[in-house]
């Protein structure tokens, strides 16, 4: 059984560990040198519903990941603007250990490495064609993954954001993100909010040693910032455009919320750099990512692939979506998720068995199902979802899915009869 995979971040690698856990011989395509794409910069999990999502997933078998994400956790329980008992992930070291332990997994990756053509047999992918340095190579697949995101390339972020910022993505020097979805012929979903189409990344980062002593003992010691904005230096404009609309919260218009991630990240889109080094403790302030934070963000949610709750891409049958490939969701959590069902569903679909649908009793498969539907409306397709805030946890909260306490949450696991469903190596 083959599964080929393309986009190495959070979703692709849960994806890679999932489908080889089945006993699939698993090939994971990143066009980068480096593995997690946003989880380099993210950081934040286990805030407020991710909490609970996150302990459905070990519940089910597919905690490894997570688990990896604890033992390399910097602040744990931290508490800011609208967020409860998050934890908050070395995003300088997480990328090493992961690639490491898929690689003890026997999962062959390919780093810097571009999906060119893909070949199809009707509604089938055959192969792919990747390109990796001057050389062309032809890889066959029972099954195939696309979890190459929605960010870039360079002409979407100059179209609908500020232009290329220089961002994590690296577009520039890898080249812009590919969709193995488009590319097998399927025409992608774009959000779109009035006239704003797909939206900026939610955060910026700074580096810790160009802030104040102060604000760098605070962020070590507690996890968390919040330094008021002068009232002349606030921008309401910034919330509306945020992708990660769970941190559009007025405390963030009035103040540089900041977390401590190994970097100091900083929750807006962008915030002048002459602006920012006027207040105190930012005087002499610089951007790690995006290089140009001062004057915008990448440009997401710009090519979703149209799914079903199995998180098989329409149109094509052997090729399966995760991470924002599968819609309008935002975190690692919500990757991670997505990326461990496409792994898993990928595999069943070369056995010939029933793929699986998440029960929607459960939170992950409440999501992974409303968004799909959300996606289908003109309303639906202006907002983003995710475990942690905004309307997804809303829904969350009134459905009685969010909880902290572990037993609960097991149980509920156990009585949709999901309990280890992830863990199996049998086939």
């Amino acid at each position: 059984m083959k599964v080929v995979i393309a986009g190495g971040g959070w979703s692709g690698c849960a994806a890679a560990l999932s489908a080889q856990k089945l006993g699939a011989e698993v090939l994971l395509i990143e066009r980068t040198d480096m593995l997690l794409g946003t989880g380099l910069v993210g950081g934040i999990m286990r805030n407020n519903g991710r909490f609970t999502a996150t302990e459905e997933m070990i519940a089910m078998g597919g905690g490894e990941l997570f688990q990896l994400i604890d033992q390399n956790t910097l602040h744990r329980n931290i508490q800011f603007p609208g967020h409860r008992h998050a934890s908050l992930y070395n995003v300088a070291t997480m990328e090493p250990r992961v690639k490491d332990f898929l690689i003890k997994r026997g999962i062959a990756i390919l780093l810097s490495s571009r999906v060119e053509e893909v070949e199809k047999d009707g509604h089938w992918i055959k192969a792919v064609t990747v390109k990796q340095g001057e050389e062309k190579i032809r890889f066959e697949g029972d099954a195939f993954i696309d979890a190459t995101g929605t960010a870039g390339p360079p002409a979407n972020c100059n179209k609908y954001g500020n232009g290329c910022a220089m961002c994590i993505l690296r577009c520039p020097s890898f080249g812009g993100r590919i969709s193995l979805t488009a590319k097998a012929g399927i025409t992608e979903m774009v959000g779109r909010k009035g006239e704003q189409v797909g939206a900026m990344s939610g955060s910026c980062k700074l580096f810790k040693e160009s802030l104040s002593h102060e604000m760098v003992r605070l962020l070590d010691q507690e996890g968390v910032a919040i330094i008021p904005i002068p009232p002349m230096e606030r921008s309401k404009d910034k919330l509306s455009i945020k992708a990660c609309q769970q941190y559009a919260l007025p405390e963030f218009e009035q103040n540089l919320i900041l977390l401590d991630t190994g970097h100091a990240k900083l929750m807006v889109p962008f915030f002048p750099l002459e602006a920012l080094r006027r207040i105190s403790g930012f005087e002499n302030a610089r951007y790690e990512d995006p290089y140009a934070g001062g004057i915008g963000n990448s440009i997401r949610y710009v090519g979703m692939a149209p799914r079903d709750d199995t998180l098989k891409v329409k149109g094509i049958e052997n090729l399966f979506c995760a991470g924002e490939k599968a819609g309008l969701l935002v975190g690692h959590t919500e990757a991670i998720v997505t990326g461990t069902l496409a792994g898993f569903n990928a595999v069943r679909q070369i056995r010939r068995e029933r793929p699986l649908v998440l029960p929607d009793t459960l939170a992950v498969g409440d999501a992974i199902a409303y968004v799909r539907t959300q996606m289908e409306t003109e309303e639906g397709l202006g907002y983003k979802y995710t475990f942690s805030g905004s309307v997804y946890f809303e829904r969350m909260t009134q459905k009685g899915l969010y909880s902290t306490d572990l037993k609960e949450i097991e149980k509920r696991v156990e009585q949709a009869g999901m309990s280890g469903i992830f863990q199996s190596t049998s086939i």
